[in-house]
């Protein structure tokens, strides 16, 4: 049977250096890590519309729910609830059904800042986001301005839904890297 050699005090103290090491990276890493709440205020039907169904399927009923229908997205972003608080920017992009039952839309977006704290910023978010559920997380893959070359995620959440109105309000919890 072979002895087990002892750990001489450079090894030990290397491993030790390394460790510490990855704990501080660590460490660094999530405090340069930030957390901001947006509220999209989303209008399908009616003369101040903010979103436009605007091609699919010839013959079929373009909505949310239904494959190949490609829509627009010109939302304000709020920083509250409140449909009338403050706009800060605007939630714009495309979003189209991507799975043949519908659950699954791809979303393109970009967050186009116009209050004094981020003007002229945009943040850049795309991914898959499965629709029927209560959280859906896309990524965060870019921005510009004071957001330049961000990366994260971003959790959308329906707030409420008005069908009368067609009113949405999207809660959007995004965490930068």
């Amino acid at each position: 049977m072979a002895a087990i050699k002892p750990f001489s005090i450079t090894t030990l103290l290397l491993m030790i250096f390394i460790t510490m090491t990855m704990i501080s990276q660590t460490s660094s890493e999530k405090s340069n890590q930030s957390n901001q709440v947006f509220y999209l205020h989303d209008v399908t039907n009616g003369p101040n519309a903010t979103v436009a169904q605007i091609v699919g399927i010839t013959g079929k009923v373009w909505s949310y729910n239904t494959f190949g229908t490609f829509i627009m997205v010109d939302d304000p972003i709020t920083l509250t609830p409140n449909q009338y608080a403050v706009q800060v920017g605007r939630a714009q992009g495309t979003i189209s059904v991507a799975s043949m039952d519908g659950s699954t839309v791809i979303i393109v977006l970009s967050f186009v800042f116009n209050n004094v704290q981020y003007n002229g910023s945009t943040l850049e978010l795309q991914g898959a986001s499965r629709q029927r559920e209560n959280y859906r997380e896309i990524s965060v893959v870019s921005g510009t301005g004071r957001f330049r070359f961000a990366k994260g995620y971003a959790v959308f959440e329906t707030v409420s839904y008005d069908p009368t109105t067609t009113r949405s309000l999207i809660r959007v919890n995004v965490t930068i890297n």
